[in-house]
């Protein structure tokens, strides 16, 4: 059985045939090459270097664990922050080397529920908001509300993409066509 990350659950709500295209006929992305990908990994150990023990007071953060491997029988990942606040809930806090630009991308936003769930999980305690860092935007702090729909739509992502490999289902391409000109699998996506 396969751990999903993030990454795959925004990948399907994206596309689902990205997890055909990945998992089941094994065709990779070579997400490696990706710049802003391998920018944020060296942002990502520079901020939590940088940010070992400051705690956000202004926003009830009373404690926080740094880079945190999680998982759970689906997914696994690595939260840069998961923040213990005043009201004792929890709350994923994750740096994007990106500039805010009063709009919230919807990948962002699934993986903060992603590590909503998994804090649930794994702490044992209620999460119902996140934080992005906006390190371009002079560390901009968005707070994010998340609702028990929001970690209900990624266990169900979860759930269909197990089932894509599991039995090897071809899925329905998006409906958002203009999402097919810069995939990765276009050249070989029956549309």
């Amino acid at each position: 059985m396969i751990t999903l990350t993030p990454s795959h659950i925004i990948e399907y709500l994206y596309c689902p045939r990205f997890t055909y295209f990945e998992y089941v006929l094994a065709i990779p992305q070579y997400e490696e090459k990706n710049y802003k990908v391998m920018r944020g990994r060296e942002l990502h150990d520079r901020k939590l270097e940088e940010n070992k023990d400051y705690l956000r007071k202004r926003i009830g953060v009373k404690d926080k664990h740094l880079d945190q491997y999680l998982s759970n029988d689906f997914i696994r990942g690595r939260v840069d922050e998961v923040l213990h606040l005043n009201d004792d809930s929890l709350a994923p806090l994750d740096y994007k080397f990106a500039e805010f630009k009063d709009k919230i991308y919807e990948t962002y936003l699934t993986q903060l529920y992603c590590y909503a769930w998994l804090i649930e999980e794994n702490f044992e305690k209620e999460v119902n908001k996140g934080f992005l860092v906006y390190t371009r935007s002079k560390n901009k702090l968005v707070e994010v509300s998340i609702s028990a729909e929001h970690k209900q739509l990624v266990k169900k992502a979860a759930q269909e993409i197990e089932k894509i490999i599991g039995e090897n289902i071809f899925p329905k391409a998006t409906k958002y066509k203009k999402r097919c000109l810069n995939c990765t699998y276009r050249n070989i996506c029956i549309q």
